[in-house]
């Protein structure tokens, strides 16, 4: 799996949400709405989701494997900071 493209849009607004984000996989596949976020110990990327009937949150999309999760998130983390740079 080749990350192709990766887009962010800024968030202007206050708030723990800084950036959304879209990544292109391999010129044949886009993901959208994965969002960049504040936490205590930094930032770090949530993936689309949708909220259940039971409340709860439950991603659209997400990564199998860590690995892939942290190659995504060092990648989309990457471009947010040469964006605001």
């Amino acid at each position: 799996m080749n990350i192709t493209d990766v887009r962010i849009r800024k968030i202007e607004k206050e708030g723990k949400m800084k950036a959304v984000a879209s990544i292109t996989i391999d010129d044949e596949f886009v993901v959208h709405d994965i969002k960049v976020i504040e936490g205590e110990k930094g930032l770090f990327i949530a993936m689309p989701s949708r909220k259940a009937t039971d409340g709860e949150y439950k991603d659209i999309a997400h990564p199998i494997r860590s690995d892939t999760r942290e190659k995504l998130q060092d990648l989309i983390l990457e471009h947010y900071h040469n964006e605001i740079d």
